[in-house]
């Protein structure tokens, strides 16, 4: 197969979008994107249908695209569901729902053993892709952990588990989940000491977890490619984790001769949710970020799952206040296909995804105050301060397909150096679109091709200083 060019599709839970990547010069070849095609009730239709729907399409752009390798990212089918069990709320579990984000995964139950053990019909109502387990700082309790454990493996809990609690506990938790034939790998804990947070080598487990267990167990594809690559073959990750390591190598580059953006925030707006990544370098001097129980960490990821375009339109405006936009986010929310036909359906959706963006930065940043305390007057801060950031990026099709105003009409309104309530919000940020998607094929690209990725993501600094 061709070496000199890689195509990178993410699928998508709406659309499958792929792109034919230069490995020299890191220039994008072709684009193309396809209704993400999945199975029917019946068993009817396969995602890989899409797929070659935009692969066709590519080919068609540049001949290199039908023996080009592919690589893939993937949220189709619901993309990755974690249920973090932890100790206590404060602390461990807390600590875990924020790995879990940074990993790519939607939490969809937080389950801290001190409320009286795990909640086994929570868990199961949840319907997890994946549990991660934590509990316990290193040397201390391993009680709740291995209890923990226990819990799962009487539940005959059958879908992987990433291990990331107190080093002591590990054993008893790998034995008890062993005994039950739980599959499970073990990481390092996420709260090694109070007041540190380590997420990388359970966001590693749980990749592997989510490649080795996950993919396959979603049965989106029962056929090969032109290639003979399945579907399994082609995916290295959820899609957000994958977008984080592109917006992580926007953020640092490579090294000296390869730079990065410097701090960098990135909001995704899309039909569900809208996520926030950020990565902005911590001062370790802060006296408020050292005051959190559960540390802040550089590299961030948010989602809002009641802010988005089509199926979160109603909450987003009633969040924002907008009783104007009412009647269409209802019919957004009634129709998630639904295409602005006017001037006036196209401002709506620029309003309502202001809405969302903003919302959504003033949860991820959160605020900053002056409060007394016996050492004086501290100023407290709650969430991730975005005010010194360096560049702000824009995704999600109604900022790709918004036009000129887009910029202006939904970004800029979050940036600034007077808001009220002391949100933390970027002050005078470079603001960009990424309206070729090169974030996700970036983080494809990142651990094979770092030069290529790192001069896909450089077209968004380019564009900023144009």
């Amino acid at each position: 197969m061709s070496t000199r060019s890689v195509v990178c599709v993410d699928f998508g839970s709406t659309f499958t979008k792929a792109a034919l990547v230069d490995l020299d010069s890191g220039d994008l070849l072709a684009t193309a994107s396809h209704a993400t095609t999945l199975p029917g009730p019946d068993g009817e239709g396969d995602v890989l249908d899409g797929y070659d729907a935009c692969l066709t399409a590519l080919a068609e752009q540049d001949p290199a695209a039908r023996d080009a390798d592919v690589l893939a990212c993937s949220s189709a089918g619901g993309g990755l569901r974690i249920a973090v069990v932890g100790n206590e709320e404060l602390v461990t579990a807390e600590a875990g729902r924020r790995v879990a984000l940074s990993s790519g995964g939607k939490v969809v139950a937080v389950l801290p053993m001190s409320d009286g053990g795990l909640d086994g019909e929570a868990l199961r109502e949840a319907e997890a892709d994946i549990v991660l387990l934590t509990g316990g700082t290193d040397g201390g309790n391993a009680e709740a952990a291995v209890t923990a454990a226990e819990a799962l493996a009487a539940l005959q809990w059958d879908r992987p588990v990433v291990v990331a609690c107190n080093t002591d506990a590990r054993p008893e938790v790998a034995a008890a989940l062993t005994r039950a034939g739980t599959p499970h790998v073990v990481a390092d804990n996420v709260v090694p000491r109070i007041g540190v947070l380590a997420p990388g080598s359970a966001r590693a487990a749980i990749r592997e977890m989510f490649l080795s267990h996950v993919i396959g167990g979603k049965h989106l594809s029962s056929r090969v490619d032109a290639h003979g690559r399945g579907f399994t073959d082609l995916v290295r990750g959820a899609t957000p984790d994958v977008v984080l390591t592109g917006v992580e190598l926007l953020a640092r580059g490579l090294d000296d001769q390869h730079p990065g953006a410097g701090d960098v925030v990135v909001v995704d707006v899309g039909g569900a949710t809208t996520d926030v990544h950020s990565v902005v370098e911590l001062d370790p001097e802060d006296s408020g970020l050292a005051r959190e129980v559960v540390a802040t960490t550089p590299v961030t990821r948010t989602v809002e799952g009641d802010l988005g375009m089509r199926w979160s339109a109603v909450s987003t405006v009633e969040a924002a206040g907008r009783d104007d936009l009412a009647a269409g986010a209802v019919r957004r929310r009634e129709h998630p296909d639904f295409l602005p036909d006017s001037d006036a359906e196209r401002e709506a959706d620029l309003d309502i995804a202001a809405a969302a963006v903003r919302i959504a930065l003033e949860r991820h940043a959160g605020r900053s105050k002056v409060v007394v305390s016996p050492e004086g007057r501290v100023v407290e801060r709650s969430g991730k301060d975005l005010r010194e950031v360096d560049l702000l990026v824009g995704s999600g099709g109604v900022l790709r397909h918004g036009g000129p105003d887009a910029v202006r009409r939904v970004l800029l309104p979050s940036t600034g150096d007077a808001f009220e309530g002391g949100w933390q919000l970027p002050r005078d940020p470079v603001v960009v679109v990424d309206r070729d998607y090169v974030l996700a094929a970036a983080g494809l690209l990142a651990e094979e091709h770092p030069l290529a990725a790192h001069r896909l993501v450089a077209r968004l600094q380019k564009v900023g200083t144009e």
